[in-house]
């Protein structure tokens, strides 16, 4: 391919979320033929293509590129389509959100569980965050990098190995890995006032992701604290190693893919200053994770493709936004700058 014959195309993307989708499009269109450069906005929810395409009219184009972005849920378009709202889906939204917490803080008063105390987060409500990431759409670079990953082993007719030590290394990594920030948070010995503003940013990330969830406010988008780009990318280069223990070094290297979800549990994890402490945290969240995942990989589940999709995420945005709330209030009076406000 000569410099000459390279055309630059740049067109908007239907269904892009979050920096992990920026990850996952720039991943997925590099890996097409006659493509040689790939660049992906989320500000602007485009993505800019250059290559050598023939004879084809951009139209054309962004319909052939769409085929590949399609089974994660994206597509191209030349024109951007209108961001629609949906405000109708909180009618059925809003009770289930008000259901799934209701029903947590009664199963918490009646000492079922030990979901929220006024310390922070605890292992259950690591657990449910991990439901909840599994199945969003900050979620969907992780499920498309397992899919895509699954599919060359699928040629060979090994499905099940793969994807086994793909879940095996990621709750390995989470763990260990996890460990380790809890351990390092050990030697900066926090005090209060540091604690506190960990605190804050914990329930502002949460709070943020519940927003995007929502997917109403579309400036929410803009906000999401992100890795560096050359993180995902360097993940997504993992799936092409040809070595059997690949599935497992990818998994393991999920942890740190941009999620906001992860990036805020590792915050948490930060604070406890304590290896054994952390460890478990991140294990929690990651087993949260992974019953959707394991039905993604074994049974090629994908809700963000269904019709129901936009109804469940604002319900999910509805149960993120209250524990961030939640978070924020418990961080508050932990430090004494407002009186308790809900007795556990």
């Amino acid at each position: 391919m000569t410099e000459k014959d390279m055309e630059v195309h740049s067109f908007h993307v239907n269904g892009m979320h979050c920096q992990a989708c920026v990850s996952l499009i720039e991943s997925e269109l590099g890996g097409v033929q006659n493509v040689s450069r790939v660049k992906a906005s989320l500000r602007s929810l485009s993505v800019e293509v250059t290559g050598e395409f023939g004879d084809k009219d951009p139209e054309r184009i962004a319909s052939d590129l769409s085929s590949t972005l399609k089974p994660h849920g994206y597509s191209l378009s030349l024109e951007r389509a209108g961001h629609l709202a949906k405000w109708s889906e909180f009618k059925t939204a809003f009770p289930i959100a008000v259901g799934f917490i209701g029903l947590f803080l009664i199963l918490q008063k009646l000492g079922v569980v030990n979901l929220i105390t006024s310390s922070g987060v605890t292992y259950p409500t690591a657990f449910v965050i991990g439901l909840v990431a599994s199945v969003s759409t900050c979620m969907a670079v992780v499920g498309g990098l397992l899919l895509s990953m699954s599919a060359s082993y699928a040629k060979t007719g090994d499905k099940v190995v793969p994807q086994t030590l793909f879940h095996f290394g990621r709750l390995v990594s989470f763990f260990v890995l996890g460990g380790v920030i809890g351990a390092i948070g050990s030697a900066f010995q926090m005090g209060s006032t540091a604690t506190l503003i960990l605190g804050i940013l914990i329930g502002i990330v949460m709070l943020i992701l519940g927003l995007n969830l929502l997917d109403t406010f579309h400036w929410a988008k803009r906000l999401q604290p992100v890795l560096p780009k050359f993180v995902g990318k360097t993940v997504h280069s993992a799936k092409t190693m040809n070595h059997t223990l690949t599935p497992f070094v990818v998994g393991a290297a999920t942890f740190f893919l941009p999620c906001g979800f992860t990036q805020s549990m590792q915050i948490f994890t930060l604070t406890t200053g304590s290896f054994i402490t952390g460890a478990l945290m991140m294990l929690a969240f990651a087993l949260g994770t992974l019953p959707v995942l394991a039905l993604l990989s074994f049974g090629s589940v994908a809700i963000h493709k269904k019709a129901s999709s936009g109804i469940f995420f604002k319900s999910a945005g509805l149960v993120v936004i209250f524990f961030a709330v939640f978070n924020l209030l418990n961080t508050f009076a932990a430090s004494g700058l407002i009186p308790p406000i809900f007795n556990f």
